[in-house]
């Protein structure tokens, strides 16, 4: 059983209205980027938040400039809707942890129980919060905007039509991100020193697309037992714990002796 405030209704439906106190919801793509650069702003570049959500950040300011440029969508609606659902996810996983550590969704502990750990590159926390975020995260948002829109979560439907073909976008800006957060002049050097390096384990873990596809699917199944609030939350349980583990798998410190020399440098 997950802990804290989800506790009061643990389905699908139920952790993604519930939220965990924001005073005043977003609505519209634009105040999730606010809000996603007031997260940023102040934190070290180091920090293992700070580093997911700028990554989160550049993805979706892509999306938004998908949808302000009248790309044609059979529902920009739903894509929209979905974008800011989704993302109060996060936010709300955020809040939790900040008011009380261990209140969050077991999917985020991993990253934010590690944003401050020495040997564990900028990557490795930005793939880390996808994981969270996509693989437990989505499903939810996807149920949950289903639910609202009157519509259905199933294959075929114009919304998984409009759902794929925003992956080619978010793979290549989730590419460009991870280019910049293995370049430099260390980074260089170190691939020369190091001929075999476990972030090269990490990038090839994931996958934007292919965790996406997991994500609808595992939507498809919340939306199948989404009338029994037992069985939903004990789906949703044991999701949750399962993305959890994967994250300390992302989150295991990567860091070669040249990496934690510069540090001293």
């Amino acid at each position: 059983m997950t802990s804290g405030p989800q506790d009061e209704d643990r389905s699908a439906t139920g952790a993604a209205r519930q939220g965990y106190g924001h005073s005043v919801p977003l609505t519209t793509v634009a105040e999730v980027v606010a809000r996603m650069e007031e997260i940023a702003a102040p934190l070290p570049r180091g920090d293992g938040v700070a580093c997911f959500t700028r990554l989160y950040l550049a993805v979706t300011e892509g999306v938004r400039a998908e949808l302000a440029a009248g790309t044609e969508f059979r529902d920009a609606r739903f894509l929209e809707r979905l974008d800011v659902v989704f993302a109060g996810l996060y936010f709300d996983a955020l809040d939790a942890f900040e008011r009380r550590p261990g209140s969050e969704p077991h999917a985020w502990a991993p990253l934010f129980a590690a944003r401050r750990a020495r040997g564990i590159a900028p990557l490795q926390f930005a793939l880390a919060g996808m994981n969270a975020h996509i693989n437990r995260d989505l499903p939810v948002a996807l149920v949950a905007v289903a639910r609202e829109l009157g519509i259905v979560v199933e294959d075929g439907t114009p919304q998984h039509a409009d759902f794929l073909s925003v992956n080619a976008q978010l793979a290549t800006t989730e590419a460009k991100v991870k280019h910049e957060y293995v370049t430099g002049w260390l980074r260089r050097l170190d691939r020369i020193v190091h001929r075999f390096d476990r972030i090269d384990d990490v990038v090839a873990m994931w996958d934007v697309e292919r965790a996406r596809d997991a994500a609808w699917t595992n939507g498809e199944a919340m939306w199948a037992i989404r009338d029994s609030a037992d069985l939903s939350a004990a789906y949703l349980d044991s999701l949750d714990r399962m993305v959890g583990f994967a994250g300390r798998g992302l989150l295991v410190p990567a860091d070669t002796w040249l990496q934690k020399l510069a540090r001293l440098l």
